[in-house]
């Protein structure tokens, strides 16, 4: 009886191990690509987002010294403000750079060789910054910022995709959040190390910039000895052992055959299915509203307003009715509830999903704006009403991390396949770092315009995020390509028959069967 009983277990389990892939567990080599792959990366990126907050007024006052040097008068006021804008914003157009390189980097470095080569980017952007004030050139901080943001443009492109390719299917939203987090860190401890009693002074604020070497030395030290992505290895370079010792390191198990197969199924259907162009992927009917999609998520990503936040966060604070002395640890608290909600966002995005997340994000940043937009309005008039702007600010950022903030990279790499996928990244990097550009150059004059009324514009973005996702995007959870390309094809007016034909077809004209495909995998 107990030998029948064994026996039946026995035919179970194998069983459950034929019909579905096996419950996938975090292992170090998994979490330590996520960790020391974001350090150099997501992290230089939220940092460099906050740390010209400090130092903002000794920066000017340099800047006016340097011209008082050359041209023997003080600085006008609009030309500083320009010099200020063109140095917050040009770190946009060196990102929008990077990010055009993203797709011939990825094809002869591989994924994980072009974040390694892209440290040497930000080496040369904390000399240059760190320098700028030795040498008494403000250029020298213009190019550094440019320079840093070309290194965010391929980060911000190349970590996602990686993270995406290396993770199993139970764990890609958890692991891709880990991008977000980091960027949250970022920007938390660039307001950490501006305090005054560390760097924020007028002696010391050039260390804020010399400090970004750190952690792309951290990246060169470690990520050398962790696998490429398997997918890469095996579909791009055709090295079958080194993907299998990749999937071996990343899943913790020696049997990977099941990932193996499910990769060269892809392999073999992207034979009659090339790597595809920009011009391609526009014209593909069938990936028209997921190219949409993304396009508009991307754009609110940026455009919502959190970055106008960043940015300024000290002179909306300086409106709202705090003491100046105070506002340095003010806003270390706003990026502590960043880090707080986006750690939060990565424990439950595998359960609650992606499309519910996005969209209360953007329809609660709505809320919070609207309120803050009446709270700065009245301030004058009661004591305790800076007091609920500062709230409101609070929630704000709360909003975008709890699903804004890093489930728009996560879309990117799910919503198209591989064939697709490094023309999708381009694209939408293309549109993040405009419309980071738009924010960070406009948003003063904008500001100066409208006062305090400036982020009712932030409203309609979010509102319409919102009810465009509400209408348009479905839940990818726990979907596979044909599952997630299906939920588009009425939308895309191409039948479901005829997309799993096509589908069918490039995999049936090399050799493989239906049948085998349906052995899914953890990837």
């Amino acid at each position: 009886m107990e030998e029948n009983t064994k026996q039946e277990e026995t035919q179970h389990n194998d069983s459950s191990d034929v019909k579905g892939p096996p419950k996938q567990r975090l292992t170090v080599c998994l979490i330590s690509a996520a960790f020391f792959g974001s350090v150099g990366s997501s992290f230089l990126y939220g940092y460099n987002l906050s740390v010209v907050n400090a130092p903002a007024r000794y920066i000017k006052t340099f800047y006016n010294k340097t011209w008082i040097n050359r041209y023997d008068e003080p600085i006008g006021d609009r030309t500083v403000t320009l010099l200020w804008s063109v140095t917050v914003s040009i770190f946009a157009i060196g990102g929008l750079l990077g990010a055009l390189t993203v797709s011939f980097l990825i094809k002869v470095l591989g994924r994980k060789g072009t974040l390694l080569a892209n440290n040497a980017l930000a080496l040369i952007a904390a000399l240059l910054l760190a320098l700028g004030e030795t040498a008494g050139s403000f250029e020298m901080l213009i190019i550094g910022r440019f320079i840093i943001g070309m290194d965010s443009g391929v980060s911000l492109s190349v970590l996602p995709m990686y993270l995406g390719e290396i993770s199993p299917q139970q764990l890609r939203g958890s692991i891709g959040q880990v991008h977000s987090i980091f960027i949250c860190l970022g920007v938390f401890i660039g307001q950490v190390l501006g305090l005054p009693e560390i760097f924020g002074q007028e002696s010391r604020w050039n260390f804020l910039f010399g400090f970004l070497a750190l952690p792309a030395l951290l990246q060169l030290c470690v990520l050398p000895f962790l696998p490429e992505s398997p997918r890469f290895l095996l579909m791009e370079r055709r090295d079958e052992a080194g993907a299998e010792r990749a999937f071996q390191a990343f899943l913790g198990r020696s049997d990977v055959s099941r990932e193996l197969e499910e990769v060269h199924a892809e392999g073999r259907a992207q034979v009659t299915q090339r790597t595809a162009s920009v011009l391609e992927l526009v014209g593909k009917r069938s990936l028209r509203w997921q190219l949409i999609t993304v396009i508009v998520v991307m754009s609110c990503y940026q455009l919502c307003g959190l970055n106008a936040i960043w940015y300024y966060t000290n002179g909306i604070l300086q409106e709202a009715g705090f003491q100046p002395t105070l506002i340095p640890y003010i806003t270390l608290s706003t990026g502590g509830i960043e880090t707080l909600a986006a750690v939060i966002s990565g424990l439950v995005i595998e359960k609650v999903g992606r499309r519910p997340l996005l969209i209360f994000g953007f329809s609660a940043m709505a809320v919070f704006f609207s309120l803050l937009t009446v709270f700065l309005q009245y301030q004058d008039r009661f004591s305790w009403m800076p007091y609920l702007s500062f709230t409101s600010i609070l929630l704000l950022i709360a909003s975008f991390c709890s699903g804004p903030g890093g489930i728009p990279f996560v879309l990117t790499g799910e919503l198209f396949e591989q064939s697709y996928r490094p023309a999708a990244f381009m694209i939408a990097g293309t549109i993040n770092w405009l419309s980071n550009f738009a924010v960070g150059l406009l948003f003063p004059f904008i500001q100066e315009a409208l006062q305090t009324f400036a982020f009712l514009l932030f409203v309609v973005v979010c509102v319409s995020g919102a009810v465009f996702l509400l209408v348009v995007l479905p839940e990818t959870k726990n979907k596979t390509f044909v599952e997630i390309s299906q939920s588009f094809c009425k939308i895309n007016g191409v039948s479901d028959q005829t997309h799993e034909r096509e589908v069918k077809d490039a995999l049936d004209t090399n050799g493989l069967r239906s049948a085998e495909v349906e052995m899914e995998s953890c990837f």
